[in-house]
């Protein structure tokens, strides 16, 4: 058996899987049939000033037949009375004392305002706090939400309000809708936070009605921006959390979420530094059913490694990351075509042809069916032309039937930056050109 238990930041839960700060966590009800489920904690729906929300509160984008590929939401935090939020987060705590019981804040910019609900979260006997400094939408045009989070002075300032006085664990969530996530890291850092939560929604309009004109959603014939969460953002959260795991200015733990609906999605937080993963979208579509698949793959694929425990997974990945400066530009592949699996779609064909580098040619070849021979066309790639920039890889929908085959020995690297020092400077076209018929590097 492996051990999935964590501690982020002081804050400890039997997994590492957490419901994000949104409506499946809204209310005890709700977060106490989760735990029943199996989740490892619940950052509650975010508790502040009085709001009144509207509808319709989302939009989504669906492709190719898969709903919710993208969800748009202008949803605004709880909108049930702060003392109400309270009561139940103690009564939760108190029915799971094993589980990581986390109450999301968000009040007006004032040092007194920020202590006195500080106070009353932590007579919840709650395990933790979390700073909203993300909402992109309406709490924002407050002076809340993103507001803060996006610079970096406020997020320092908010963030020390809240140390001077709590005794628990403070979690600052941050908001993707900046230029560079590092800053408002390190501002968390210096505010002394515990460790960090990303990212929050992005800023996005979701879409037009082509009939009506309308934005979507729409609140009586109008609408605006809003958070944008779901599948779609999981490469924007990977990017944002492994520029935080790895700037040596900020060293927190990391509660990690944007687009998680899998084991396998939640695995690549970790693997890029993440303590925690927290999910919203993914229950939203599918139910709190969706922690059996997080806890299973999981916990199957550490055994299947050897892995113990999820310290000796968190930031294995994170070595592997460097600046484009610091790839090797002698690594060589080829994609090679497995014709006894090949379709003869040719959408490999269409997509070098027109978008790529025009190295995949269609072939007349001679196939055997039923007694019968037959001529088909078959796309073969001119592995000599060959860039190997791998989108025939991609749009090929046969597993296995594109491979990118390594051509180099392996024996010499050298990146940009080492060149650099070994070509005359200002670079010239054909110095250049020396160097890449030097080491055998098509020049196209």
């Amino acid at each position: 058996m492996v051990d999935l238990s964590i501690n982020c930041g002081g804050i400890k839960s039997p997994n590492p899987f957490w419901l994000a700060s949104a409506p499946p966590s809204n209310s005890a009800y709700q977060v106490c049939k989760a735990f029943e489920a199996g989740w490892g904690g619940a950052v509650w729906k975010t508790i502040g000033e009085p709001v009144m929300n509207v509808v319709n509160r989302y939009g989504s984008v669906d492709y190719n037949g898969q709903k919710i590929l993208g969800l748009n939401n202008i949803e605004l935090i709880s909108d049930r009375p702060i003392e109400v939020n309270l009561k139940e987060i103690a009564e939760t705590k108190k029915l799971w004392p094993d589980r990581a019981v986390i109450a999301s804040l968000m009040v007006e910019s004032k040092r007194e305002t920020w202590h006195d609900i500080v106070k009353r979260t932590i007579d919840t006997g709650c395990d933790g706090i979390e700073l909203n400094y993300g909402c992109p939408h309406g709490m924002s045009e407050r002076g809340m939400g993103s507001a803060v989070g996006q610079v970096p002075e406020y997020c320092a300032m908010i963030t020390e309000w809240v140390t001077e006085v709590s005794t628990i664990p403070v979690l600052v969530k941050l908001t993707p809708n900046v230029t560079d996530i590092r800053y408002p890291g390190r501002a968390a850092k210096k505010g002394k936070a515990s460790g960090i939560s990303l990212i929050n929604t992005l800023n996005t309009v979701m879409g037009v009605d082509l009939d009506t004109f309308e934005l979507k959603p729409s609140v009586d014939g109008r609408g605006g921006h809003g958070g944008y969460a779901g599948p779609a953002v999981k490469p924007i959260a990977l990017h944002m959390v492994s520029q935080v795991a790895i700037d040596p200015e900020i060293q927190l733990p990391i509660s990690a979420m944007g687009g998680v609906s899998t084991w396998r999605d939640a695995l690549e937080f970790i693997l890029l530094g993440a303590t925690s993963v927290q999910v919203c979208t993914a229950l939203m579509h599918y139910g709190f059913r969706v922690v059996d698949d997080l806890l299973e793959g999981l916990s199957n694929w550490m055994e299947e490694k050897g892995f113990k425990n999820l310290n000796e997974v968190r930031g294995k990945s994170l070595v592997r990351i460097a600046d484009f400066g610091d790839l090797n530009l002698l690594y060589k592949t080829t994609a090679r075509i497995n014709e006894s699996v090949c379709i003869q779609c040719n959408l490999c064909h269409i997509a070098c042809e027109d978008g790529a580098h025009q190295c995949i040619d269609i072939l007349p070849k001679e196939k055997q069916l039923n007694g019968k021979t037959l001529t088909i066309n078959q796309p073969k790639v001119r592995e000599e032309d060959c860039v190997g920039c791998r989108l025939c890889f991609i749009v090929c929908p046969v597993e296995g039937c594109i491979s990118m085959v390594r051509k180099d020995d392996g024996k010499e690297a050298i990146t940009w930056n080492e060149l650099m020092k070994q070509l005359p400077q200002p670079l010239t076209w054909e110095a250049l050109r020396q160097f890449q018929h030097k080491h055998g590097i098509e020049i196209h």
